[in-house]
């Protein structure tokens, strides 16, 4: 998952070009600059900041201000061409779609097997921490076994992944789950594959928050045990963590969202059945959580120097 390239122009560099244009005249005394105004409102709105594992009050605007502007890579359309991308992109449509089959076709066994709904319920929702756990495992030396476009996003935010492989790896991870969800209607006579919706009573706004929280907890998650390069004792449970608090999530939001945390394990489904009733909250909410997650904790609680990659090595 750890990928770094070339980056953005940071927001340092746009306030050093500007800092001795004068741009507005308060009461015909004073003339701010832009650069004054920037400082000014970083400082009210954000006076702490986190460095070297410590909180400090206003020294470190400058460094936050290079942090949260310079991680995002934007890649090369020469990627695709490589063969390290090409071999990521076949294991991450293996490993999302292995993923989908497991987690919709035991959606399908629960409504067709199981009467109990609390009962179902935890049968779904330990299919999910199981297959997510050995589909990270088994990926993610190759591709990183993201699974899920809300982690593609949160990775892409922290800069491990460049926006042309991620922008491929949503194509791939899409794919993949039509295809499962395609093959799982076939193999089953054409049994409808269930949607995520909304429970009865339920608003949108209220679903696209739970399925923030749901998903920023799994980033959150993600960061802490398979990104942080200090993650420590947590060194290789990394997947099996992961696919616990999947899990837990179904268990504890299943009947109010359907706790999806992921746009392609609720794209394929809606495809293949046709019924896209509250589609859009499974994009919303899931990619705000994920990039809110990646761009949190790379920020503020990973310490390390970011050292970008040439550009000609693309």
């Amino acid at each position: 998952m750890e990928e770094q390239s070339s980056m953005w122009p940071t927001m340092v560099m746009i306030v050093s070009r500007c800092a001795n244009s004068q741009v507005l005249s308060m009461f015909g005394q004073w003339n701010i600059t832009l650069s004054q105004i920037i400082n000014t409102t970083l400082a009210t709105i954000l006076p702490y900041t986190f460095d070297a594992g410590h909180f400090c009050l206003n020294s470190s605007l400058e460094a936050f201000r290079f942090a949260t502007m310079a991680k995002i890579a934007i890649g090369s359309i020469q990627e695709v061409t490589k063969p390290d991308c090409i071999q990521a992109l076949v294991v991450e449509f293996i490993a999302t779609f292995l993923f989908i089959f497991a987690g919709v076709g035991a959606a399908m066994t629960t409504e067709k097997l199981v009467g109990n709904e609390v009962v179902g319920l935890f049968f779904v929702a330990m299919a999910h921490a199981l297959v997510v756990a050995v589909m990270i495992s088994a990926g993610f030396r190759i591709s990183g076994g993201h699974l899920n476009p809300a982690v593609t996003l949160g990775l892409c935010v922290g800069g491990h992944i460049t926006v042309v492989r991620s922008v491929l790896y949503w194509i791939d991870q899409l794919l993949a789950s039509v295809a499962a969800c395609a093959l799982l209607s076939y193999l089953t006579g054409g049994l409808t594959t269930p949607v995520h919706t909304l429970a009865v009573g339920m608003d949108f706004l209220q679903g696209v928050i739970m399925e923030i929280v749901l998903t920023f907890s799994l980033l959150f998650t993600v960061y802490a045990t398979l990104v942080d390069p200090k993650k420590g004792f947590l060194d290789g449970l990394g997947p099996l963590l992961v696919g616990l608090v999947v899990g837990a999530n179904i268990m504890a939001a299943g009947a109010f969202s359907g706790a999806s945390m992921n746009p392609a394990r609720s794209f394929g489904p809606a495809l293949v059945s046709g019924d896209w009733t509250d589609h859009w909250v499974y994009w919303v909410g899931p990619l705000i959580g994920g990039g809110l997650a990646g761009f949190l904790y790379e920020n503020f609680f990973i310490v390390r120097t970011h050292v970008p990659i040439a550009t000609d090595e693309f």
